[in-house]
């Protein structure tokens, strides 16, 4: 059966994981929220960009995500539908964390956040869960989806071992330089991209269904 969406949803997949190393490169680094807050004012438009750039890669790899369920048919099928839903957790969170940044630029551009009040919003139950809800639907999703192509073995085994190697190293990058931290997610994009290419290879769309 031919597939013409394929083609385009895999470039959306590549075009939003691109966009999330961009938005990851652009997005300075802060030790507190007293620190945030300076960059957020001395590198506004610096901030603004990193957030623009995470809602288009969010929109990028929601559209792409139909090119990542087609590399399942029988094998690992039922661990990768699993894998594309708590991705699909993070890619939701990957826009609401975009406007976030950009409702937290508009606070500190109004002088509505100074000293207790940005501790608050830190301290705050919501977006704590909010963030920790965001983050591990990226990872864990990613974990997932690596082991359903394992699975599944539709794509070389380089492919999903990029994809759990990013995942694992989350919980190691705090201790990075952050040049090396912020240089793990090329591992996300490798993996990604090489999905894409298998996803609308010739081979692929024209094998029967």
């Amino acid at each position: 059966m031919r597939m013409d969406w394929l083609p385009v949803s895999a470039a959306l997949l590549v075009t939003g994981a691109l966009a999330l190393c961009l938005g990851a490169f652009l997005l300075p680094a802060s030790e507190d929220t007293s620190d945030t807050l300076r960059i957020v004012q001395q590198q506004g438009g610096q901030w603004l960009a990193a957030a623009v750039i995470f809602f288009i890669s969010s929109i990028g790899l929601t559209l792409g995500l139909p090119a990542v369920l087609s590399l399942f048919d029988r094998r690992g099928w039922v661990l990768g539908m699993i894998s594309g839903i708590v991705l699909e957790i993070g890619f939701i969170g990957t826009a609401g964390f975009a406007m976030l940044m950009a409702f937290f630029r508009s606070l500190v551009i109004s002088d509505a956040l100074r000293g207790q009040n940005i501790d608050d919003i830190a301290h705050e139950a919501g977006l704590a869960v909010f963030l920790y809800t965001w983050i591990a639907g990226l990872y864990l999703g990613e974990m997932l989806l690596g082991l359903a192509l394992l699975r599944a073995g539709t794509v070389p085994r380089w492919i999903p071992a990029a994809l759990i190697l990013h995942a694992l190293s989350f919980p190691i990058s705090g201790v990075l330089p952050e040049y090396l931290s912020k240089a793990t997610i090329l591992l996300l994009l490798i993996g990604f991209a090489g999905v894409a290419i298998h996803a609308a290879s010739p081979q692929r769309q024209h094998r029967p269904h």
